[in-house]
């Protein structure tokens, strides 16, 4: 079965989906990586491991490092450059152009042939423009292929008691709770690989915690996914379910 994992920057694969793509991996499914940008807007690391410059060829590094350790069996991406963040933390979308994105996204499912895409969800998991821009464009790429469309599920879906309630997709109810464990020194490792965005990782929740976090202490077990295309009213039955099914928490 191949997969592909469509994401905005490097690093969203690992923090937001991590566990899941693992345990597809694990499971037997070739699971590919297509990122629209090389994060060349975000952070350089504390203390700096490069200028501003030269941080898209790093991030690039570091997602191949992490698709490693996932268990991944490619690496692409789309080309779009990251733009920086703006005043008072503001967030941008890479393009304004919602129907080239697409296209290029058709362009790469016509290469890759995948069963199922997962990605960002339909709010942006905190809001960021970049992830309902890419959420959009899996959307409107899965449509255009009619009978022919690849399954599409989307990330950080909404479930009780999820960890970390500010990244869910509200609107997005989980049809697959997961249990990473099995999976989470390989997330851990795959987030070890972005080390330009380390210090960003932990900063929130060390804030909280009034104390310095490590990475494997900020890190999720448990993990959502909802099922968006084709749309089913209760709990769907398909492949990935079948994959996922030793590692399912829960159906909801």
């Amino acid at each position: 079965m191949n997969i592909l994992v469509l994401i905005a920057h490097p690093d969203d694969e690992t923090i937001l989906t991590g566990g899941a793509a693992a345990l597809l991996a694990r499971a037997g499914a070739d699971v590919h990586y297509l990122c629209a940008t090389r994060g060349e807007g975000g952070e350089v690391g504390e203390p700096a491991l490069c200028t501003q410059g030269e941080l898209g060829q790093v991030r690039e590094k570091e997602m191949r490092c992490a698709v490693q350790a996932l268990g991944g069996k490619s690496t692409s991406f789309l080309e779009y450059i990251d733009p920086m963040i703006g005043e008072n933390d503001a967030l941008y979308p890479y393009t304004n152009d919602l129907d080239e994105l697409t296209r290029r996204v058709i362009e790469h499912i016509g290469q890759i042939g995948p069963n199922a895409i997962i990605t960002h969800g339909s709010s942006g998991e905190y809001g960021h423009p970049a992830h309902v821009l890419t959420h959009r464009a899996a959307v409107g790429a899965v449509e255009n292929h009619g009978d022919a469309a690849p399954m599409l599920y989307t990330f950080n879906a909404n479930f009780l008691g999820h960890p970390r309630a500010r990244h869910l997709n509200a609107d997005d109810p989980a049809h697959i709770v997961l249990d990473i464990t099995p999976a989470f020194e390989q997330k851990i490792n795959a987030a070890l690989c972005h080390r330009s965005q380390s210090a960003l990782f932990v900063r929130r929740s060390s804030i909280r915690a009034g104390r310095p976090m490590t990475i494997p202490e900020v890190l999720v077990k448990v993990e959502g996914l909802h099922r968006r295309y084709p749309q089913v009213n209760g709990q769907p039955d398909d492949e990935i379910i079948e994959l996922l099914k030793p590692w399912m928490k829960k159906n909801v």
